[in-house]
């Protein structure tokens, strides 16, 4: 069974906003560490934005200031908003909950 369902991806042009959402079940959403990660063509998959423990929360340098993570935890839900957005962050865009991934949503920019 399904249990991390991602959506929201689509297509976006440069400048605008879009927000990622993931829901796992609740076991899986309790996971220590909660992230998005991306993967563009040709490229390795990396980290975007992760919340740890209590709350501690890291970016990477490129969205920092235009992205950001946050969580429900009464909808077991991970959001990622991304505003400003740039044809550079055209990629698969995964959450992932210690060492559970969910099923990946593109997101494109472009005019």
């Amino acid at each position: 069974q399904v249990q991390v369902v991602e959506s929201g991806g689509g297509l976006v042009q440069p400048g605008g906003s879009l927000r990622l959402s993931c829901t796992a079940s609740g076991s899986i959403f309790s996971a220590l560490v909660k992230g998005w990660y991306r993967q563009a063509p040709g490229q390795q998959r990396e980290v975007v934005a992760v919340i740890a423990g209590a709350g501690i929360i890291k970016y990477v340098d490129a969205v920092k200031g235009r992205f950001n993570i946050y969580r429900d935890n009464a909808k077991n839900t991970l959001y990622h908003q991304m505003d400003s957005v740039k044809p550079g962050d055209t990629a698969v865009y995964y959450c992932k909950f210690d060492s559970n991934w969910g099923q990946g949503t593109q997101v494109t920019v472009s005019s």
